[in-house]
């Protein structure tokens, strides 16, 4: 079995690329796999960008990614590259991941134990803009939107919506 490689140093191979395209780092896993080393690269849009990921821009750097792990070897010995983005179920934990899911649904438990949920419509400095919606089907309805400051969220989550009237946010960038 290959000595596994340096998480370290598979970061300096792979975080330039990634860059260089346009994206974040979400997050590096390099573990070994029997006789092989499996590197996962988990990408995401910048802080602003409102959509998600499309599979063309998936694949590019995926190919980028291993083309630059090829050329510079940070990993002994055989590996196995596994690049995605980190979905829509992942856990909102940084200021970054709640500015990315603007316009959608989110779920929230807070500190005090409380529940909130509605349209995450804005992120300014240390506080989200929740704005209502029905929670039975999930559609926007009138009111005013709360504010909760990110410090006592204990966690928050993206629902999946399956279809939602675009809005001129939305329109703005082309993605919903």
């Amino acid at each position: 079995m290959a000595k596994p490689a340096s998480i370290e140093r598979v970061r300096t191979v792979v975080e330039p690329v990634v860059v260089a395209a346009g994206l974040v780092l979400e997050d590096l896993e390099v573990s070994p796999a029997g006789r092989r080393t499996v590197v996962r690269v988990t990408i995401d849009l910048g802080d602003d960008a409102v959509g998600g990921l499309d599979l063309d821009t998936v694949a590019e750097v995926a190919r980028a990614v291993g083309d630059a792990l090829d050329e510079t070897s940070p990993v002994n010995g055989e590996y196995t590259l596994e690049v995605s983005t980190p979905g829509t179920s992942r856990p909102l934990t940084e200021l970054r991941h709640f500015k990315r899911a603007r316009t959608r649904l989110v779920r929230l438990t807070l500190r005090n134990g409380s529940a909130a949920f509605g349209r995450l419509t804005g992120v300014e400095g240390s506080d989200i803009a929740l704005s209502p919606v029905d929670a039975a089907t999930g559609r926007d309805v009138e009111g005013d939107p709360i504010t909760i400051p990110l410090a006592d969220i204990a966690s928050a989550s993206v629902e999946v919506e399956l279809s939602r009237a675009r809005t001129g946010e939305d329109d703005a960038d082309g993605k919903s």
